[in-house]
């Protein structure tokens, strides 16, 4: 007979061993001890590999011996742990089987008393775990070098650092999954907009999803326009760039087990934005970020743009260049189109072989995929070489800005397809779809496109360049008053 998962813990230790054998007796990491406290039967129970029994020994059995001649009854040690004792035990006493399954499964060493329906939750946490290391796909050659790790608490504790004020909060929840696995909204609550988390806080609650690895998972869930291909958030496994948002006003969603960030609201400017133009001259870093949105338009337009030009307005191009791109065109079988989706595909599936091979046979999957694309394709006669400069461009561009490397190339191939079916009028079809999908994404009633549409003194302050730190303090202050 199955018990309910509400049902309460039983004052029979027998029962609750019972309870937790049928349960977990045949796990090889489910570990339980019996011992006597005073006069009081107990058992502790505990998972290997999240909870360490030496923590246990050394902390909590070594207090209770010194203490055993007070506990008479159940009832007197629960009080006495939970309210008297030095051990770092919860706070709340584990009434249920559902808590009692939740603490074993965070870490927590548990136990239970013989005579009280109350279980007691004891801090010895000692999971495995990878350690804190560097970012490996967020380049940056200042600021913090830390990177979020798979363990919840410790990305917690990596923000917590850089605040030393008492308005970050770090909520708590748990998923509607079938592992309960834990996520964590983390906000500043004097800068983030209580609306804004009340709603984001909502919505995470009617998520309903088989199994939560990742914060990305709750993305689609936060978007109000389905079809709408930019992104609903920006994601970060570096604790300086959450933390930077957090100041800004915005709710950074940890995921346990994941080293990623999911930051929400988030707006399409910030995909140009790294740590290194805050930390650079204002200058220099202008033209940086001015360079990245070129290298987004070329990413997406460019090669459409090509096939137009030479299918449809021949007329666009120089006559020198239009001579020699008559002439590469003159010796290969396919149209402009069909050359451009040929290469544009096979560079994918290069890329997308070398990130999922093994590591000792990507640099070759890579190298083989260059020949054959490069070398081979072109001296068959299969594609041009200004084709194939055209989409080896734009691959190249797109790695510019990687947050937006999805909607690139989702991008990339229906401007192809439009410029090469239906010319100019396609071309600007596409170019009119994407600006609509930006100008309709409504992230939590915030402009998508704030502050680069409609222009105004924040697109120079920090939008399309940035102004010099002075004026940026500046403008934060006048914001706050």
């Amino acid at each position: 007979m199955k018990e309910h998962p509400e049902e309460r813990i039983s004052a029979n230790l027998q029962e609750n061993k019972l309870f937790l054998q049928e349960r977990f007796g045949d796990s090889l990491d489910f570990y339980s001890k019996d011992l006597t406290l005073g006069q009081v039967s107990c058992c502790i129970v505990l998972f290997t590999g999240l909870a360490s029994p030496e923590k246990l020994t050394v902390m909590a059995l070594s207090l209770l011996e010194q203490q055993n001649e007070t506990f008479q009854n159940g009832a007197r040690l629960c009080r006495y742990l939970l309210r008297q004792s030095r051990i770092p035990t919860e706070g709340t006493p584990i009434t249920t089987r559902t808590m009692l399954v939740e603490r074993l499964a965070n870490g927590l060493a548990v136990l239970l008393i013989d005579g009280c329906p109350c279980a007691v939750g004891i801090s010895t946490q000692e999971m495995p775990q990878r350690s804190v290391s560097n970012p490996g796909g967020e380049g940056n050659m200042h600021g913090p070098q830390e990177a979020f790790t798979e363990l919840l608490r410790n990305n917690v504790s990596l923000l917590r650092r850089q605040f030393r004020t008492d308005s970050f909060v770090a909520e708590l929840h748990i998923s509607h999954t079938h592992a309960k696995t834990e996520y964590c909204l983390c906000y500043d609550r004097l800068r983030a907009p209580a609306d804004t988390v009340a709603a984001l806080r909502r919505r995470l609650e009617k998520v309903r999803l088989p199994v939560l690895l990742d914060s990305a998972y709750f993305a689609s869930f936060l978007k109000q326009d389905k079809l709408n291909l930019f992104p609903a958030a920006a994601y970060t496994e570096r604790p300086a760039t959450a933390c930077a948002r957090i100041c800004e006003g915005k709710v950074a969603i940890l995921v346990s087990g994941s080293p990623f960030a999911m930051i929400v609201p988030s707006f399409f400017s910030e995909h140009f934005e790294s740590l290194d133009d805050y930390s650079s001259g204002a200058v220099f870093a202008g033209i940086i970020r001015l360079l990245k949105y070129i290298a987004f338009l070329l990413s997406v337009f460019g090669p459409g743009l090509y096939v137009m030009a030479l299918t449809y307005a021949p007329e666009m191009i120089p006559i020198r260049l239009l001579g020699t791109l008559a002439q590469a065109e003159a010796h290969t079988p396919l149209s402009p189109m069909l050359e451009m989706l040929t290469v544009t595909l096979l560079l994918e599936i290069v890329r997308e072989a070398g990130l999922r091979a093994p590591k000792a046979i990507s640099h070759t999957v890579s190298l083989v995929g260059a020949l054959i694309i490069g070398e081979t394709a072109v001296s068959a006669g299969i594609v041009s070489v200004p084709v194939l400069t055209m989409a080896a461009a734009a691959t190249v561009a797109t790695l510019a800005v990687p947050s937006l490397y999805e909607q690139s190339i989702l991008f990339r191939f229906a401007v192809i397809l439009l410029a090469g079916l239906f010319g100019v009028p396609g071309f600007a079809c596409g170019a009119l779809l994407i600006l609509a999908m930006a100008c309709g994404s409504d992230p939590f009633g915030y402009d998508y496109l704030y502050p680069l549409m409609p222009p105004c003194r924040a697109s120079v302050r920090d939008g399309f360049v940035r102004t010099i730190w002075s004026s940026l303090a500046r403008s934060e202050e006048e914001g706050r008053l």
